[in-house]
């Protein structure tokens, strides 16, 4: 019983929304994949879309918790 809990599995996308949000902050400022109008934006949502990823994996366990 004990193994099969320690067995499932607990990431639910929000390591790659970590991920997807750090890619958008490293490609939001280069010209040559987004256009400049649309560079704040990218990275605006790059910290956005990290930060959601970073409150699931994070803090959204320890929040049921208590």
């Amino acid at each position: 019983m004990v193994h099969g809990d320690h067995n499932k599995s607990r990431n639910n996308g929000s390591f790659a929304l970590i991920i997807l949000g750090a890619l958008m902050l490293i490609i939001g400022p280069q010209e040559a994949i987004v256009p400049k109008s649309l560079s704040v934006f990218v990275w605006v949502g790059g910290i956005i879309i990290g930060s959601i990823g970073f409150y699931l994996k994070f803090f959204r366990g320890r929040i049921k918790q208590r």
